[in-house]
């Protein structure tokens, strides 16, 4: 019985190891269009490379500037936690070839939209030829006043990093997100690949958006939220 009673013990620890103390996790399927509320996208659930996802297209609209084309999901409120997901970005048929396949999602978007942080791959640079193109694979912006090419211009390289993708693939991202602070982990790697100690927005509760740039078509599954 006493050996019982440590093994039970053990048990309830590990699962309190996994789970810290006040910490709760959202696993979102991603698949039913009518959860997401879509600002110029288009949304269908698929099976996309043996798995079940939403797909998020560019629905044409020009001019949108980093805000403009975002799936917000309905009653999702995040602040601080780590978010996971699935994803794979690519570029549409009729795409311009400048276009990178940008892929990402954006969090703490306030009710209208107007304010939010994003961190977001751009899957065609992943193995460029190009090495300052590499350099570009991942980005973070924050809306209002700090799209890419004010943070690029401003401050070259600290807000993109390198990191190995392919258009169409499933990659897999996780954002841990504290205060004002944010890393970026993909495919599983210990270190991060991305971090912002100076997340632009003040820190509060926010919707969750699946974020997709001009000309994309993309894949997200697998999310899920935790805080």
């Amino acid at each position: 019985m006493k050996l019982r009673r440590i093994f039970t013990l053990a048990v309830l620890l590990l699962c309190f190891a996994k789970q810290p103390f006040g910490q709760s996790s959202q696993e979102t399927g991603l698949r039913n269009p009518d959860s997401l509320e879509l600002h110029n996208v288009k949304a269908e659930p698929v099976t996309y490379l043996g798995r079940t996802a939403m797909r998020i297209t560019d629905a044409g609209a020009p001019d949108l500037g980093d805000a403009g084309r975002i799936a917000v999901i309905r009653g999702s409120s995040f602040q601080d936690g780590v978010i996971e997901a699935d994803l794979s970005g690519d570029t549409l048929p009729d795409a311009r070839p400048e276009l990178r396949g940008f892929v990402g999602i954006s969090f703490r978007v306030s009710p209208d939209k107007s304010h939010f942080e994003c961190i977001y791959l751009r899957p065609k640079n992943g193995r460029s030829d190009d090495q300052q193109q590499r350099n570009h694979a991942v980005q973070y912006i924050s809306m209002p006043g700090f799209p890419w090419q004010k943070l690029r211009s401003e401050s070259p390289g600290k807000y993109e990093s390198y990191v190995d993708l392919l258009p169409g693939e499933w990659t897999h991202i996780k954002i841990q997100v504290a205060g004002t602070s944010a890393r970026l982990y993909v495919n599983g790697a210990e270190q991060p690949t991305l971090i912002v100690n100076d997340l632009k927005q003040p820190p509060m509760k926010g919707a969750i958006t699946l974020w997709v740039g001009p000309g994309t078509i993309a894949h997200f599954s697998n999310l899920k939220i935790m805080q």
